[in-house]
């Protein structure tokens, strides 16, 4: 039944969702009218081969998309996921983020850190009847577990030899089961990044906005073993050498101009119920949202009187200022399309739907009633489960807690530990005790500590956690700075070597250490633990009826004439259009390229709108011709989310004109409910970022590297 309901949702016209839709890559024979309707010029099934071009070429970067573009593993992204990579290279005295950075020659190119990688696409398998045949009829935790159990043991054969890095995804919340399996690229380095004022020209006030002027954009290098396999980090190691990789398109785009993108978009909710709808938009988007608002405070004054901090927290601090806007943008966009009667309509017409279909549609019915009662679950817990999960979970005291967890796991065979505490897990558990000390500072962690046992102790009595308020030994501010004090003082355990020598302790010998932050570390584990198994029990049955309810709405879906696609989950798409603007509101319209003479416009001389001097003097001296065939930005309608970042904008014949950065700001709620009419990707495009490396932050010898000299 359930390959029976997709494939009928498939075999319909996509015309009638004009742009909407993150396509898997297994849709695109299904899509292929469109595709040519549309303006492609490749055969469909090219973009098929996942190996082949162009699709060879893109890859990933773990929350972020990029591409090779050169024979020589030069990768190309955007400037804010690279972001953490230059921060981590950073310090007060020699501050990448402003500078930015160029790499004369190889030897010169910085390691992007422990934990970075590119993952090249191999191989995508289907493994539904294995996966859907370990979980039978379970329901809750013992669900989850046997999920678990079948998701190890398909990634452990499909690991076989260290190259490979294996995912297991889901797609519509448990209908299939794809196995995907990339080449895990653990060498990786900073070769290229522009100044602030170039890469983030208009910082927040333009974030998601339009008209916009931005540089984002940066490159890596990808480097393996003289053998040609994945390695880590060495002088010894040599650039990786791709299979594919994109060609610049000789010529630009125009309005109108077919664009696709290839990439990893992060996650959307277009199938949540109106109740999960209705958590964020009266909760999370507001109330976590002023969370954040209040942490980015704290940071930045603590930042304006020690630099140290500035630079340390200064990727935490982006990431926390870009979901701030992004929220506020889809609040207001769910407003102004009206979204939670829209989502409660399309809710209702479903239910009505399988009520109509009698003994049939019973099954979907009760899956949605217990849909709904786990909804509320969680929202019973949800302060509780944000504050202490942001108490425990970051900084030194997260670190603490990884390695005490992996103690405890490592006394288990490895097929029975935990996901994230296998042998697989251990260079990421290593980076990440490695590169704390370039994002941690004592000072720091104890304001942001205190500010979240401030929103602690005013949790009800039945939500307190028994070692908190035990390590508290109190329950106001004098109680919490003494805690802080007493526990950040007496701790051993902030340097790196120190941490590094607990990778191998086992759980006894981390129990017995007479540290202070270790010894909270070690008591929040009960509850810790106890919070994950009852999020693991919901898993297990939300896993369980999703599925069920997901087919009765492609079920009602495929009656009323429309496609079907799954959600977003970090896995591999594609999705495409045409370059366009779009009109706000009434009188106004954007046009879909912004100009040199825009970026010039905007320029005050003060951050966020300081262009470098360099810049604006090579402008001045431009003719107008000559600024008319350097555009910077552009619009199309392409369907996209976080995660898509830095993924290749590829025209109609497979070349690279741009790559994708931003939505616009009306496009943010699209999560959630689609707006055709307002939603639109925003681009930084080829001809800027060249002649950026041509005339304003010179890169020649990358610009001869990709062909374009």
């Amino acid at each position: 039944m359930r390959v029976t309901i997709l494939a009928a949702a498939l075999a319909l016209s996509f015309s009638v969702q004009a742009r909407e839709g993150m396509w898997v890559p297994q849709q695109l024979p299904e899509i292929a009218g469109p595709l040519k309707e549309a303006g492609l010029e490749l055969a469909p099934e090219q973009l098929a081969n996942l190996t082949g071009d162009p699709m060879g070429a893109v890859v990933a970067l773990g929350n972020c998309t990029a591409s090779f573009v050169s024979p020589e593993g030069l990768v190309v992204t955007n400037h804010h996921c690279a972001y953490g990579a230059i921060q981590l290279n950073s310090s007060a005295e020699n501050n990448l983020m402003e500078v930015g950075f160029t790499a004369a020659k190889r030897t010169d190119e910085l390691s992007a850190g422990p934990n970075a990688r590119v993952y090249v696409m191999d191989r995508i398998t289907d493994v539904t009847d294995q996966v859907t045949g370990a979980a039978g009829d379970l329901g809750g935790i013992e669900r989850n577990k046997a999920l678990e159990d079948i998701q190890k043991q398909l990634i452990a054969q499909c690991e076989e030899g260290e190259a490979y890095r294996c995912t297991l995804y889901s797609f519509f919340s448990g209908q299939t089961y794809r196995l995907f399996r990339q080449v895990e690229i653990k060498d990786v380095r900073l070769v290229y990044a522009p100044p602030r004022a170039i890469g983030n020209y208009g910082g927040e006030i333009d974030n998601w906005m339009w008209p916009r002027h931005t540089g984002d954009f940066a490159f890596y290098r990808a480097y393996v073993g003289k053998d040609g396999k994945p390695a880590a980090y060495s002088e010894d190691n040599v650039p990786y050498e791709p299979k594919q990789h994109l060609k610049l398109a000789p010529e630009g785009l125009e309005k109108g101009d077919f664009v696709m993108v290839a990439g990893y978009p992060g996650s959307t909710s277009r199938y949540a119920l109106y109740d999960e709808f209705q958590a964020v938009a009266d909760w999370q988007y507001p109330k976590v949202g002023q969370h954040l608002q209040n942490l980015v405070g704290i940071i930045e004054a603590a930042g304006k009187d020690d630099a140290d901090i500035e630079v340390k927290y200064a990727s935490q601090i982006r990431g926390y200022q870009n979901a701030m806007k992004n929220w506020q943008g889809q609040l207001e966009g769910f407003e102004r399309i009206d979204a939670a009667a829209t989502k409660r309509a399309e809710e209702q017409a479903v239910l009505a739907w399988l009520r109509e279909q009698g003994d049939e549609g019973q099954a979907g019915l009760a899956a949605h009633a217990r849909l709904v009662e786990l909804a509320a679950e969680t929202r019973e817990t949800r302060d509780r489960d944000l504050i202490v999960g942001q108490l425990a979970g970051g900084g030194l005291l997260g670190n603490l807690r990884m390695l005490h967890r992996l103690a405890i796991e490592s006394a288990k065979p490895d097929a029975e530990r935990s996901p994230g505490y296998q042998q697989r897990d251990l260079p990421r558990i290593e980076g990440a005790i490695r590169q704390l000390e370039r994002r941690y500072h004592p000072a720091m962690e104890k304001q942001l500590m205190a500010y979240w046992l401030a929103e602690y102790i005013q949790l009800p009595a039945d939500q307190r956690i028994e070692a908190i308020d035990s390590w508290l030994g109190g329950n106001d501010q004098a109680a919490i700075g003494r805690a802080l004090d007493r526990t950040y003082a007496g701790t051993r355990l902030a340097g790196t070597d120190e941490r590094l020598a607990l990778l191998t302790a086992d759980q006894a010998a981390i129990e017995a250490m007479d540290d202070p932050l270790m010894s909270l570390a070690v008591a929040l584990y009960p509850a810790m633990k106890a919070m994950e198994d009852r999020s693991d029990a919901r898993a297990g049955d939300q896993n369980r009826y999703r599925p069920v309810y997901l087919a009765a709405v492609q079920g009602y879906k495929r009656g009323q004439g429309k496609g079907v696609y799954p959600d977003a989950n970090l896995s591999l798409r594609i999705t495409y259009g045409n370059v366009m603007g779009y009109a706000p509101k009434d009188g106004v319209y954007y046009t879909p390229f912004t100009s040199l003479d825009g970026l010039v416009a905007k320029a005050t001389n003060e951050d966020p709108f300081d262009a470098p001097k360099a810049q604006l003097d090579v402008i001045a001296a431009m003719s107008e011709e000559e600024k008319a065939a350097v555009p910077v930005n552009f619009l199309s309608d392409l369907d996209i989310t976080g995660g898509n970042s830095g993924s290749p904008v590829l025209n109609g014949k497979g070349e690279l004109v741009g790559l994708a950065f931003d939505g616009n700001w009306e496009s943010v709620s699209s999560n959630w409910v689609f707006d055709p009419a307002m939603t639109r990707m925003i681009s930084v495009d080829h001809r800027y970022m060249l002649w950026i490396m041509d005339k304003v932050y010179p890169a020649h010898h990358l610009l001869e590297e990709m062909g374009a000299r």
